[in-house]
């Protein structure tokens, strides 16, 4: 790996903000006519160009398999190789994912796990680790519940990266993303292999951080994913939106990782990690996702 878990300390062990230094090398924002500073996906994504690397995005749902296992997963998933961070918001009705990552959130939301708890998980792994970008990703209502404002403030205190909201299409996430923009937080958004030009053309003007490319017609778990379908939309993509694209959906093991990264910038894999979770036993599941997660990273980098 290009950075461990202890130079991911050292950098930036006491602020949690600290990695967003004032590299001025990113795009301009939409709502200002001043360079963003670069941000901690940002310089992730650059580290790793430059290491010839790509990058691994694993994702959970925060407060599962119980809201004490969060924070030590998510420092798991560091150690064991993630570059980036995707923490799932727990909600009752969450239409783009298949029935592991539902179930998922249930367990979670049994728990009492809400947003504001979400918060505090991150704010907490920031104790200890200043430097792995965490994106949360979730659904519109609860930020709505909470208020955008409020929520953006939040959010940039706990030390979040960026947001993904699976149900804010661009054209409706225009006031959020601004709110998120002066906060140094990127929004980032879902391409899909229907996705046409003008979807294209409106998240080019909106998107920060990265894509994220739904490589199946599905919710999340399916299966079947066509590498010669995604091979032949990413130069599309890539055509209008500078940002690196990360692919996920149907990647399950270390051979689909390793063949993803042959034609995207980050592979980001869920279900399987969630499923693994749901089928160990708690005093094994720390290990297990750290075992799953190091064999990805090996095979990425291999």
């Amino acid at each position: 790996m290009g950075m461990n878990n202890q130079e991911r300390r050292e950098a930036n062990h006491s602020n949690p903000q600290s990695a967003q230094a004032p590299l001025l090398s990113s795009p301009l924002s939409p709502f200002s006519s001043r360079p963003l500073l670069m941000s901690r996906i940002a310089a992730t994504f650059a580290a790793l160009k430059q290491q010839n690397r790509k990058a691994l995005i694993p994702f959970v749902t925060a407060g599962d398999p119980d809201p004490a296992m969060t924070v030590p997963l998510m420092h798991a998933l560091a150690a064991a190789g993630a570059d980036v961070i995707e923490l799932g918001v727990p909600f009752s009705d969450p239409m783009a994912d298949g029935p592991t990552i539902q179930r998922s959130s249930e367990r979670a939301l049994k728990h009492g796990t809400a947003l504001k708890h979400v918060l505090g998980f991150v704010a907490e792994f920031r104790k200890t680790d200043g430097n792995t970008p965490v994106v949360l990703m979730g659904y519109a209502n609860p930020i709505e519940a909470m208020g955008c404002d409020r929520f953006a403030d939040a959010a940039r205190a706990s030390g979040v990266d960026g947001v993904l909201i699976v149900d804010y299409p661009p054209e409706e996430a225009g006031r959020l993303s601004e709110l998120l923009a002066q906060r140094e937080i990127d929004a980032i958004f879902l391409l899909a292999p229907t996705s046409a030009e003008s979807r294209i053309e409106q998240v080019a003007r909106y998107a920060r951080g990265y894509i994220y490319y739904v490589s199946l017609r599905g919710v999340t778990g399916a299966s079947n994913l066509d590498l010669d379908e995604v091979a032949r939309k990413l130069p599309q993509i890539r055509s209008h939106i500078r940002l690196p694209i990360g692919v996920g959906f149907g990647i399950r093991d270390a051979p689909t990782a390793k063949a993803v990264s042959k034609i995207a910038d980050a592979v980001v894999i869920g279900s399987r990690l969630v499923q693994e979770i749901e089928t160990s036993p708690r005093e094994r599941v720390l290990d297990n996702i750290s075992v799953l997660v190091k064999d990805i990273r090996s095979a990425l980098d291999g």
